[in-house]
């Protein structure tokens, strides 16, 4: 396993590699590892794969790809940690979505780079892991949600919510793609 992103492995990255969570630990401990879990999971799904088949769609009219997921889960994170958690202003649109394009992360792959979208997901996921880091669970959010106000506990439920599910996904896209399976 390479620490670096190459053109042939784009999504190879140092979380492809999983650490299972701990099977007792504090509720603080337990959430950070299944959320990292998570996210090298979607790591392995994508790794050793070309940027042809990162692109490959799963099946019309559907526009489900791996590095849309890839994209997706970065505009989460940043929306999350970054706009929320942090409280930051990101403006009207995200890093691949607008309002002319509300699911370009999705839709718009023909000409992305997997190579920077994948460093773009594992910038958004370490500054995640920084910005949670020493906080306590019911810290509440500088920003808000379109619903109000959320703990730093709701995100990180919400945030391995949201990565099982995709994960879902990835692993149908990756076995249609070459037909590796597993967990």
């Amino acid at each position: 396993m390479t620490n670096e992103t190459s053109p042939e492995n784009p999504t190879e990255t140092p979380a492809t590699t999983r650490v299972d969570p701990p099977l007792a630990a504090d509720e603080a401990t337990m959430l950070g590892a299944w959320l990292d879990f998570h996210r090298a999971t979607l790591a392995v799904k994508c790794a050793g794969l070309t940027p042809d088949q990162l692109r490959e769609r799963s099946c019309p009219p559907s526009t489900l790809s791996l590095l849309g997921l890839v994209r997706h889960m970065a505009e989460v994170e940043r929306h999350w940690f970054r706009g929320v958690l942090d409280g930051q202003d990101l403006g009207g649109s995200g890093r691949y979505w607008s309002e002319q394009y509300p699911d370009g992360d999705f839709d718009l792959i023909d000409d992305a780079d997997p190579v920077a979208d994948t460093a773009a997901w594992q910038e958004d996921v370490a500054f995640a892991r920084e910005t949670a880091r020493g906080l306590s669970l019911d810290t509440v959010a500088k920003g808000r949600s379109r619903d109000g106000e959320v703990t730093l506990r709701w995100i990180m439920v919400h945030m391995i919510e949201e990565y099982a599910r995709h994960n879902g996904h990835a692993d149908l896209l990756r076995e249609r793609i070459d037909g590796a399976t597993g967990e």
